[in-house]
């Protein structure tokens, strides 16, 4: 008898065509972080259950009966016991997702179609080294589960993979972009006059001490890194000349940006295919939707699983998809092995999930042959949260000097004040940026103040409609003898490219204060004593839930630090903060949720939401 994987009008896959096809793609993709036989073995043994005569009766004669093809290979692993039993979950959930504990269970308690035919072409493959080295993990079923998680990646992408090209005739348009080298090359071209500036007394030949600094670092072996640059370093471009030269010098495949902001994205990822190529350059979040235009249905393709050298994304989309328990999430994880992972402002990480995503770093660097670069203007205390032993290398040469160069701007401290004594103040104002903590209070704000000049920025708006704003303020002034003032929320914190006189910041944690004052006096043109930033509460306004610690915190440092953009005060503000939320740093029990053997992978997915709403 034919066995037979899938059939398309006249054609016929073989069923041992598919498995092998699948096993070795799948091979290829866990040889990023050393496994090849682990995926070669779970890609011969995902589709068993295809060799019962009910599997073929339904696909010769397209019939609607329903087979369970998934649940064979899950129980022959389990039946074999040892390593194998590792591949029980990824082989049970190829299609409908890694599922919890309890309803693996279930699955060995089903009944389902003798599938013994499968001995007559398929020899089941050895499995001879360890998943991963338990003396380096702290939490060897944390380790499990996310080892799992990735051999489900290698598995559900090249079953996907396997299959659209038999669909297809190998007509697939997918492109992987160009090599590192080629990258790197691009780079060094488009920098290659910067580097000649060596003059400590410019801005621009601050930056190029810092990038050439990162260009050095590139060659170190992998690891965790830190930038810590000033708002105005340059901190985009060097963090990428680090990135390429580290993944050429260790041969690896892929670097992905994490950040916290869409509002950043949309501008990096634009530099970035200005500097690599629009083909090399992959920007992956909510806002973007490449549609089915034939232009772009390449780059469409490849949002599915990170087939690209660079990758744009944010912390949802990134710790999301490592958390995820659904095929279509998972199919791009095994692409982050092997890879340059940047955190542009880190210090973003929500709280409630911060020690789930610090352990997931930490299991990416050991075990999946990942560098993880932690990129901020205020690089909070996260030593504390990884493991202790672990060391860091610092990018960004002489610190405290280039904080005190690129200093740009005064804080004053207004305390708390009448919300009619703001508007008198804006009132003044010719060029300013005001961010307070709510959408309310932004639109009361501007109500109050609309008219010539005065502009109005919200998460309530759409994209567009954002840009567009943006896009006339940016306008306005180009005008020097024009006025403009905008009220907005923090969107505007971090990475949008706007130069004020003076900032007003409502009081918040002291990393949002900072960046707000990134606004001001950007290009550092003005002399610092005329460039303010003031920080501010409202009398009567409520604190934002969850911002309140933060925000208190602040204002003790306030009392206690002249200038709050000061190292030291940064540090202090972090080290109170993680102190006072120790018990909150894994608020949901994710980590918990993996822990003798009993994993449960679809909860985990349901609980982990960085943004709640």
């Amino acid at each position: 008898m034919e066995y037979i994987a899938h059939i398309e009008e006249e054609r016929k896959q073989r069923l041992i065509d598919h498995l092998d096809g699948t096993a070795k793609l799948a091979g290829k993709f866990a040889e990023s972080f050393g496994k090849y036989e682990w995926g070669y073995c779970i890609g011969m043994l995902h589709d068993l259950g295809k060799y019962s005569k009910e599997f073929q009766h339904k696909i010769q004669f397209n019939t609607n009966d329903r087979v369970d093809h998934s649940t064979a290979g899950m129980r022959l692993c389990n039946e074999k016991g040892g390593y194998y039993s590792i591949l029980q979950y990824a082989i049970a959930g190829h299609h409908s997702g890694l599922m919890d504990y309890y309803k693996l269970e279930e699955r060995y308690r089903k009944s389902i179609c003798d599938y013994q035919a499968y001995r007559q072409e398929v020899e089941i493959p050895q499995i001879k080294s360890d998943p991963f080295e338990s003396c380096k993990t702290q939490n060897p079923d944390f380790s499990m589960g996310i080892f799992m998680r990735m051999l489900y990646s290698c598995l559900v992408d090249a079953d996907f993979l396997e299959t659209e090209s038999f669909m297809k005739n190998n007509h697939v348009e997918r492109t992987s972009g160009e090599e590192m080298a080629s990258l790197l090359a691009r780079l060094e071209r488009h920098i290659g006059s910067w580097l000649e500036n060596d003059d400590l007394n410019s801005i621009n030949g601050r930056r190029t001490e810092i990038l050439k600094a990162c260009l050095i670092a590139g060659e170190n072996d992998r690891g965790l890194f830190h930038l810590t640059v000033p708002t105005g370093g340059g901190k985009t471009i060097a963090s990428l000349a680090f990135a390429l030269k580290h993944a050429v010098r260790h041969q690896m495949e892929h670097i992905i940006y994490v950040i916290p902001y869409t509002s950043i994205i949309e501008q990096n990822a634009q530099v970035f295919r200005e500097i690599l190529g629009q083909d090399n350059v992959l920007e992956n979040h909510c806002n973007v939707d490449y549609g089915d235009s034939e232009e772009l249905k390449p780059m469409q393709l490849a949002s599915e699983n990170w087939d690209k050298p660079v990758i744009v994304t944010t912390n949802v989309q990134f710790f999301e998809s490592l958390f995820a328990s659904r095929s279509s999430k998972c199919r791009k994880i095994h692409n982050i092995a092997n890879s340059v992972v940047i955190f542009d402002e880190a210090q973003m990480l929500p709280l409630e999930y911060l020690k789930p995503c610090i352990a997931m770093m930490e299991n990416l660097m050991d075990f999946y042959r990942t560098s993880i670069v932690l990129c901020t203007a205020t690089q909070p205390a996260l030593d504390s949260i990884f493991d202790q032993h672990r060391r860091y290398i610092e990018l960004c040469p002489n610190i405290n000097e280039q904080f005190k160069f690129f200093k740009r701007v005064i804080y004053e401290n207004l305390g708390i004040i009448e919300f009619d004594t703001l508007i008198e103040r804006l009132k003044t104002e010719k060029r300013a940026l005001c961010i307070v903590n709510t959408k309310k209070c932004a639109q009361q704000l501007y109500e109050q103040l609309s008219g010539d000049g005065v502009y109005h920025l919200s998460t309530s708006m759409y994209p567009k409609h954002r840009k567009k704003i943006l896009a006339q303020i940016k306008e306005r002034m180009s005008d020097k003898s024009k006025s403009c003032v905008l009220i907005s929320t923090s969107l505007v914190e971090a990475g949008v490219d706007l130069d004020f006189n003076s900032v007003y910041r409502q009081v918040a944690g002291v990393d949002s204060v900072i960046q707000a004052a990134g606004r001001c006096n950007r290009e550092g043109i003005e002399k610092k004593e005329n460039s303010k930033v003031y920080i501010f509460d409202i009398n009567g306004m409520k604190t934002v839930p969850g911002q309140s610690l933060q925000s208190s915190i602040t204002k003790g440092l306030l009392q206690d630090y002249h200038d709050i953009s000061n190292l030291e005060c940064i540090t202090e503000y972090f080290k109170r903060l993680y102190h006072f939320r120790e018990n909150d740093l894994d608020k949901k029990n994710i980590i918990g949720e993996f822990k003798d053997w009993k994993y449960n992978f679809e909860t985990v997915s349901e609980k982990f939401h960085l943004i709640e709403e």
